[in-house]
């Protein structure tokens, strides 16, 4: 007797008879990923083109297969017992269009995503999930919000980006708990005052959208250390945008400002934004409210000169001049100790030579030294010794440090001593005032001074800047609080592993070294927003990387052998500036690179394979 012939195994009607099996409701949602959810608390239903919500999620917790809830079978994998209340559900990337009243079943509901859909509308019954604190409705369709969205009373993180909005809820400040509110890429001609009441928002992005004012009840947002408002048409900003003392980054991109704004109290700002309006001038009142500024943006705008007050600013690191009309810079730029990086093309410079430019910023800097020193002008010089004076940093360029000063300024400036060795009198000193702040910069330093270790409780920042280091000790990972380090100017190859204890590091300058990469090191520090890395040997540019740096916001790769940029870099969209100017790029064309950094990682994601 013949035997008989198997069929051949096909893999697509056997996924599809397993699924059968599986969807026991009929719902088009398989029994095993409630079950799951039930034991969980989370339920992941995205990129499964619903239509709608069925009925099974919202009484996941109520509708109970009849095997789960006999208390007879003590071989059942799932007791009704043992079940957790939904608290996380994820519907993302679907085609929603609504959200049933039913999901008031869900009160433990603490985190919400529906980004990504068609949602044209809301249920009245969102303000009946009372534990709430993550709410995502980005990229739908939305036109308004219902009042009652104010009425969560936990909730501290809102997105509604890229929606058609129209207005945000009147009582949007009744959200007392909000930490972060995403209205970018929306139709909002103007903010409800009630913002006034949101205290605790620290970061604040309404980029994209068609405002004309800001309304000054913003200056109540107390928390905010992060305020985005490019791509609107703003003419003018209120003085009480100057109250906010704890603002650390302000972006005003792509506006109609034709002045700079008041930041009279906003002792905290280290980034100001402003390219693309019509900024004339700065005065020096401006520029003295600006004290603590380190980045500067003022690209694309009608300056015709800088004053010569720009030396206030003695936290500069990056000025960014591009596409003015300037035609001359002031010798006191030279003198901005922690200057790192001017980009000035685009404006019509005369009275300095194109190649000492091209040189790059330590150059530039050491030539309009030199011409000030030709000149020999009194004044300017003074004012630099005064604004040292007032910063409370000692040293300079006296051979001693007087131990009352580095008390009362909690900081140690021991840099252009030209020695080989720290003195170990200075360490008792530093030790003894509790010091933040350390520059050891512009000496001739072999070697890492361990001694720093001894203040690890205080040490926020660590100038080594411009020695000759080759290796940096492993014990620089004792400094826990560490904020900022500059390792810029040095004979750096690799960076220890023990630096990603540094866990609150917000800024690295690694720049003029001999680093062939960005150190893997740097990948494990959550808090990194600034990574300068300009003149080195580097390569290769890992994208992964980068991404894994959710708050990191410039990266500076200027001057190195980068020849490829991979299209991934594209997907780090929490960058709010890239320099990549000075390596032999062939793409990225120079066109797409002039246009500023949103552009370039909108060309990169462009060229991601799908």
């Amino acid at each position: 007797m013949a035997s008989r012939r198997r069929p051949p195994f096909d893999p697509k009607s056997a996924f599809k008879h397993a699924q059968k099996q599986d969807d026991r409701s009929g719902t088009g949602v398989p029994e095993t990923i409630l079950k799951q959810g039930r034991k969980s608390g989370q339920l992941n239903l995205s990129g499964r083109s619903l239509t709608e919500v069925p009925q099974s999620v919202w009484k996941i917790n109520i509708d109970v297969p009849k095997e789960s809830s006999n208390i007879s079978l003590g071989t059942t994998d799932e007791r009704w017992w043992e079940q957790v209340d939904l608290s996380k559900l994820i519907l993302a990337s679907n085609a929603l269009t609504s959200l049933s009243e039913d999901i008031a079943q869900l009160p433990a509901l603490t985190v919400l995503d529906v980004h990504d859909n068609q949602l044209n509308s809301l249920p009245e019954a969102l303000c009946q999930l009372e534990n709430l604190q993550k709410l995502n409705l980005s990229h739908n369709s939305l036109k308004a919000l219902p009042e009652s969205i104010c009425q969560l009373p936990r909730l501290q993180f809102l997105y509604i980006q890229n929606n058609q909005l129209e207005a945000l809820p009147e009582d949007i400040g009744r959200l007392a708990l909000l930490e972060e509110l995403d209205a970018s890429h929306n139709k909002l001609p103007t903010l409800p005052t009630s913002i006034k009441f949101l205290e605790r928002v620290m970061k604040f992005n309404m980029s994209n959208n068609n405002l004309n004012v800001i309304v000054h009840e913003i200056s109540g947002m107390q928390g905010l250390r992060t305020l985005d408002a490019t791509h609107n048409q703003l003419h003018t900003l209120p003085d009480d945008l100057g109250h906010l003392n704890k603002l650390e980054q302000l972006y005003l991109r792509h506006n109609r400002l034709t002045h700079l704004p008041s930041l009279q109290h906003c002792t905290a700002l280290k980034e100001l934004h402003l390219g693309n309006n019509a900024i004339q001038g700065l005065s020096e009142e401006q520029l003295r409210e600006m004290h603590s500024v380190s980045v500067l943006d003022l690209r694309d705008n009608r300056l015709t000169k800088v004053p010569s007050e720009i030396v206030l600013l003695q936290m500069l690191e990056r000025l960014d001049l591009t596409n003015n009309n300037i035609s001359a810079l002031p010798y006191e730029l030279g003198t901005l100790p922690n200057l790192k990086s001017i980009v000035l093309d685009g404006n019509p410079l005369k009275s300095i030579r194109r190649d000492i430019i091209m040189r790059g910023t330590n150059e530039l800097k050491k030539y309009l030294r030199s011409r000030m020193a030709e000149s020999a002008p009194t004044a300017p010089q003074s004012a630099v010794q005064s604004s040292k004076g007032t910063s409370g940093i000692v040293g300079g360029a006296s051979s001693g440090v007087d131990p009352h000063l580095v008390s009362s300024s909690k900081a140690l400036d021991y840099s252009e001593k030209k020695v080989t060795a720290i003195p170990d009198e200075l360490w008792a000193v530093a030790q003894s005032g509790g010091v933040t702040i350390v520059n050891f910069s512009k000496n001739q330093l072999t070697q890492y001074p361990k001694q720093i270790e001894s203040l690890k409780d205080s040490l926020c920042e660590l100038n080594l800047s411009f020695n000759k280091l080759t290796t940096i000790d492993a014990s620089i990972g004792c400094l826990s609080r560490l904020v900022m380090l500059d390792l810029g100017g040095n004979q750096l190859l690799s960076l220890p592993a023990e630096l990603s204890n540094a866990s609150s590091l917000r800024e690295l300058v690694i720049s003029f070294n001999r680093f062939t990469s960005i150190p893997s090191v740097v990948y494990s520090l959550p808090c990194l927003e600034i990574i300068l890395a300009g003149s080195n040997q580097i390569a290769e540019i890992d994208a992964q990387g980068l991404k894994s740096l959710a708050q990191l916001a410039t990266l500076d790769l200027q001057n190195n052998d980068i020849r490829q940029v991979p299209p991934e870099l594209g997907l780090v969209t929490q960058l709010r500036s890239l320099q990549l100017e000075g390596n032999a790029i062939r793409q990225p064309r120079p066109a797409i690179l002039s246009k500023g950094t949103l552009a370039i990682l909108e060309y990169l994601r462009g060229r991601i394979p799908t």
